[in-house]
């Protein structure tokens, strides 16, 4: 693993953790468990895995595959675990609601 890959999995970890801490919903929540007496400690476990990719499929990737209905550099896979961690994508807008619509 190069150290560049190493550094862009650290830039991931913080950005989901950015996202859990600016969260209004788990802000609420937790406010709301406080004020029945409890102290709240929340730990979250993410597993990230990596797959190398064809120098095609990686160049397609860094092109952004132009095409229209293409994935672009994540699956549904990887939209529906970044929605379930309330983390939405750049140009995701349609594609969410019809996820949600399934």
């Amino acid at each position: 693993m190069t150290t560049r890959l190493r550094e862009l999995i650290q830039q991931l970890g913080e950005a989901i953790h950015e996202s859990v801490v600016e969260s209004e919903q788990i802000a609420g929540v937790v406010q709301d468990i406080r004020k029945h007496g409890f102290d709240v400690l929340l730990m979250l476990e993410a597993t990230i895995g990596l797959n190398q990719v064809s120098a095609k499929a990686a160049e397609e990737v860094l092109a952004g595959r132009g095409q229209e209905g293409a994935e672009g550099p994540f699956t549904q896979n990887d939209r529906d675990f970044l929605r379930s961690l309330r983390i939405s994508v750049e140009g995701e807008g349609e594609n969410a609601a019809e996820g949600d619509a399934e």
